[in-house]
């Protein structure tokens, strides 16, 4: 085998299209609702680690579970990357009418590219979190958040972090 390129052989870079059942494809017997997103800090250095918080509440009537997934886009990358890279996710049980407030931690290791070798790179990047893939339609209504952050320095090797 010659050619190494995941360019048409796996979902993460099919393009526009979608895949038939993506990850966290499913239904709720409630409804769930995502609001104030917040990244911290909003402009970071290339080694640095990423805070984010999310609110998210049970608007239904019954106690439920939400798979809260976090996706990553490059906006301008040297190399070709997936459209978005699961970051991660968290099941989350939540009583009816309640809303918890979550955190996570997007390291720098998740933002690395492959250039003959692992390496971060500064520039714009978006963040997704929700009940699903961006971009995915459903019968049930999820929603998904977005929100910008920037990196700044120079590019360098993973391992030089």
């Amino acid at each position: 085998m010659e050619n190494y390129t995941m360019e048409g052989r796996t979902y993460r870079y099919y393009g526009q299209e979608a895949p038939l059942y993506p990850f966290g494809y499913g239904l709720s017997y409630t409804t769930f609702q995502y609001r104030d997103l917040v990244l911290s800090p909003p402009a970071l250095p290339v080694c640095a680690n990423l805070s984010v918080s999310v609110v998210l509440e049970n608007t239904g009537q019954r106690d439920g579970e939400e798979v809260v997934q976090l996706y990553l886009r490059w906006e301008q990358s040297s190399v070709p990357v997936p459209r978005w890279q699961l970051v991660a996710f968290r099941r989350v049980a939540v009583l009816a009418g309640r809303e918890t407030k979550l955190s996570f931690q997007v390291v720098a290791e998740q933002r690395a590219i492959w250039a003959q070798d692992w390496h971060l790179e500064p520039g714009t990047f978006t963040l997704f979190v929700g009940g699903q893939q961006p971009g995915q339609q459903m019968r049930v209504p999820s929603e998904v958040l977005s929100a910008r952050f920037t990196v700044t320095g120079a590019a360098r090797p993973l391992r030089g972090c």
